[in-house]
């Protein structure tokens, strides 16, 4: 996708996607055989649902039917949410995470397995699961130390009481705003 052209898309849909409160994470254009598609990757701290997306979908529809920055070729529509595979690349996407068991690969060599407890401007301050029946232990990791990230997907995991406190810490953030 040409600059010009990922430009015009951005200034074309990002005043619809922050209208719903979501956050422009990625546009992609890519070949799809005689037709191409046009992937809009939104989020926000709460998620998206499906109906959001699938609103947002016809909304962005009519504005791109409306305009040519798509040009006269035919093109497919998605909108989505960041799939759980998405590196974390940017201190919201961390701060979306916290709680998170989280993998990281360092710069110094080396992977790092843990949970994401707080993070601020400057890094993450982790919880490194313990291992054969040792005790978790705590790790502050900048983020220049880090060369790429995800969130590992956790299938049997016990909550305990800091998931009921990040939860009703959330509730009381819901309540203010």
């Amino acid at each position: 996708m040409s600059t010009t052209q990922s430009e015009r898309l951005r200034g074309l849909l990002e005043p619809l996607i922050a209208a719903r409160d979501l956050d422009l994470e990625e546009i992609e254009v890519t070949p799809a055989g005689k037709r191409r598609v046009l992937r809009i990757v939104v989020d926000s701290d709460e998620g998206v649902q499906l109906d959001e997306c699938a609103a947002l979908s016809r909304e962005a529809s009519q504005v791109l039917d409306d305009s040519d920055v798509m040009g006269g070729a035919p093109y497919t529509l998605e909108v989505t949410s960041p799939g759980a595979d998405r590196p974390l690349t940017e201190l919201w996407h961390y701060r979306r995470a916290v709680g998170r068991l989280i993998k990281a690969q360092l710069h110094e060599g080396g992977e790092l397995v843990a949970r994401i407890t707080a993070v601020d401007d400057s890094g993450l301050d982790l919880e490194v699961p313990g291992v054969k029946g040792r005790k978790p232990t705590a790790r502050r990791v900048s983020f220049d130390e880090i060369a790429k990230a995800r969130v590992e997907l956790e299938f049997n995991r016990k909550s305990d009481k800091r998931d009921a406190q990040h939860d009703e810490k959330i509730d009381e953030n819901k309540e203010e705003a």
